[in-house]
């Protein structure tokens, strides 16, 4: 591997490790009961975040509250030297996405079925750090 090549791979890789991913992947809510809750959250700080969650009555922040502290943990294991505190960690983006639907029939007047449409999503949630982006 060349010289220019290994000085890309090292600044990809340090710019990897301030951003912490963390994916739900078929989650039985309908996408737009859990956009609802990911718009609460959306560029705010993670203690905050966590607080806002915790306390919102929805049943979609129970799940965003157990993938948020999902993405800290990813944060924290690729950064074992650093604090959550000093580093500024935030929610960079949040992304609620539909997934497949489970299609039932239900029983309708004069011998018809209606169709219900059981939805779910897929959310994606990235955080991202205040400190490392100012420098």
């Amino acid at each position: 591997m060349g010289v220019r090549k290994q000085n890309m791979a090292k600044q990809l890789k340090e710019a990897r490790k301030q951003v912490a991913f963390a994916k739900l992947t078929n989650c039985p809510t309908s996408p737009r009961k859990m956009r609802l809750v990911a718009d609460l959250v959306r560029g705010v700080e993670v203690e905050k975040a966590l607080q806002i969650l915790k306390f919102s009555s929805k049943e979609a922040s129970i799940n965003l509250e157990k993938l948020l502290l999902s993405a800290i943990a990813n944060w924290q294991a690729k950064n074992e030297d650093a604090s959550i505190e000093e580093a500024g960690l935030f929610v960079k983006t949040i992304c609620v996405d539909s997934a497949g639907m489970l299609k039932r029939l239900r029983p309708a007047p004069q011998g018809r079925a209606h169709r219900i449409r059981k939805r779910s999503n897929h959310v994606t949630l990235e955080l991202g750090s205040k400190n490392i982006e100012s420098k």
